[in-house]
C-alpha cells in the first residue's frame, strides 16, 4: 500500500513538472515575436532615389542634395559662380530642371570656360534661372497641365522667358527653349525640401 502511493506521488510530481517547464517555454515566444515587431517597424518605409550614385534626401536643400551628385558637379559650380546657391537654398519652393555633366559637356568648351569666367556671370545668371520655375511641379502635376493644354504647357521661368513642357505618349517629358532646342528630363520628380529636380540631359537656352 505504501509502495503503491509512492509510486503515485513521483509520478505527480513529474507531471507537475513537465507541466511548469511547458507553461514557461509558452510565456517566452511572445517575447520573441514583440521584439520581430519592433524590428519591422524600426525599419524604413521608402528608399530616396540617388542621383550620381548619392542617396537624395527631401529633407536636405536642392543645393545641398546637388553638392553630394556626382554627376551634377558642373551645374553645382556654375551655380556657385552665378552667386544663386543662397537662393535655391531658400525657402523656395521651386522646380529646377537640372542638366548633368553630360549636358554641359554639349556646350563647346570655350562657351563654357567664358559663361564660367567672372565676367560671364550675367549671362550665365540668365542661363540657369531659365531652368527654374516658382512652385513645386512634379511629373504628375506637369502632366496634369499639359493634357489640359494638349499635351503641352508653357512654364514662365524665373529669368521670364517661357521654357515649353510637352508629355510624350509614353509619359517621358520634353522640353522646348525659345530657340528651338529640345531636352529630355531623365530622371524625374527628385524631392527636395524646398521643391523638386528634374534631370535633364540638355542644357536650354533663353531667348
Amino acid at each position: 500500500m505504501n509502495t503503491r502511493m509512492l509510486t503515485l506521488t513521483v509520478a505527480s510530481a513529474a507531471l507537475l513538472g513537465l507541466a511548469a517547464c511547458n507553461s514557461g517555454a509558452e510565456t517566452e515566444a511572445p517575447a520573441a515575436d514583440a521584439t520581430a515587431t519592433d524590428t519591422a517597424a524600426m525599419a524604413p518605409a521608402t528608399t530616396d532615389p540617388m542621383v550620381g550614385g548619392a542617396s537624395m534626401s527631401p529633407n536636405d536643400t536642392i543645393v545641398a542634395n546637388a553638392a553630394k551628385a556626382s554627376n551634377l558637379t558642373t551645374l553645382v559650380s556654375a551655380v556657385q559662380a552665378a552667386g544663386l546657391a543662397e537662393t535655391l537654398s531658400g525657402t523656395g519652393p521651386f522646380t529646377v530642371f537640372a542638366p548633368d555633366n553630360a549636358a554641359f559637356e554639349k556646350i563647346p568648351v570655350a562657351t563654357r570656360e567664358s559663361l564660367m569666367a567672372p565676367a560671364g556671370k550675367a549671362d550665365l545668371t540668365k542661363i540657369l534661372t531659365y531652368h527654374v520655375v516658382p512652385g513645386r511641379l512634379t511629373a504628375a502635376d506637369l502632366a496634369t497641365q499639359a493634357q489640359a493644354n494638349g499635351g503641352t504647357v508653357a512654364l514662365k521661368t524665373v529669368e521670364g522667358d517661357e521654357l515649353t513642357v510637352t508629355v510624350n505618349a509614353d509619359g517621358s517629358v520634353t522640353l522646348t527653349d525659345e530657340n528651338g532646342g529640345s531636352s529630355k528630363v531623365t530622371q524625374a520628380d527628385v524631392l527636395q525640401s524646398n521643391g523638386v529636380v528634374h534631370v535633364i540631359d540638355t542644357v536650354v537656352m533663353p531667348d
